[in-house]
This record gives structure tokens, C-alpha cells and sequence, in this order.
């Protein structure tokens, strides 16, 4: 697992919508931006390429996780489809705890919890 931040990774058009595949727009985006919570941002009315001019410009909108093993990429934290995929069995109990904790982990949201708030400039 090579971790990346998605607010500071160098995003290009391309590259960001290969991770989305066929899913529609809407669940191209992360519910619990500060945007779509405040309803600024509605991604149901969006199309394709305002979405990803959004996300280019506000990382903060872009679900997470992005997943990337060789060629295949996906988007969102689905247990089942990554287990099926590249499994979410630690190979031995050193690794056991780590992955407990990531199984109980809410990827989708911010990791400093509802209150916390992110300031874009």
C-alpha cells in the first residue's frame, strides 16, 4: 500500500476519471464535503466534466478512497468488491490488527471526525 493525500496529489482530468469507471457522476463525489453538505454543491445535477472541473479545483469533493492496483482502479471503500478483488485478509497476525482497525474505519470521511473543518483558500 503506497498512501497518497488527495489534496495534494497532482490530479488530472484523465487520471481522476479513470478511477470512477461506469458509475454515475453522483457517486463520483464524497458526501460529506463541506460543499454537498452545505448543498452549494449538488452532485446529482452534475455532468461529467463540471464534476471533475470541481474536483481539480476542490479535492475535498473526490471520494475516497481512490484504489489503484496495476492497471485496475476503483473509487469507494466497498468491502466486498476489494475483498473479491484483492482481499482484505491480513497474510499474518502481524498484520491482523492493522487490518481490524482499516475494517472499522469510516474511509469515506474526513479521519478528524464531524467537528473538524476544512478551510479551502
Amino acid at each position: 500500500v503506497i498512501p497518497c493525500n488527495l489534496l495534494t496529489e497532482s490530479w488530472t482530468v484523465e487520471r481522476l476519471r479513470s478511477f470512477f469507471g461506469d458509475r454515475p457522476v453522483a457517486e463520483w463525489f464524497n458526501l460529506s464535503a463541506p460543499k454537498i453538505k452545505s448543498g452549494e454543491v449538488v452532485p446529482e445535477k452534475i455532468d461529467a466534466e463540471t464534476a471533475l472541473t470541481l474536483m481539480l479545483k476542490e479535492p475535498l469533493l473526490i471520494r475516497r478512497p481512490l484504489l489503484e492496483v496495476g492497471e485496475r482502479r476503483e473509487v469507494g471503500f466497498d468491502v466486498q468488491k476489494i475483498d473479491t478483488w484483492i482481499g482484505l485478509q491480513a497474510v499474518d497476525e502481524s498484520l491482523q490488527e492493522i487490518s481490524d482497525k482499516l475494517m472499522k474505519q469510516d474511509l469515506q470521511n474526513c479521519s478528524h471526525g464531524p467537528s473538524h473543518h476544512h478551510h479551502n483558500h
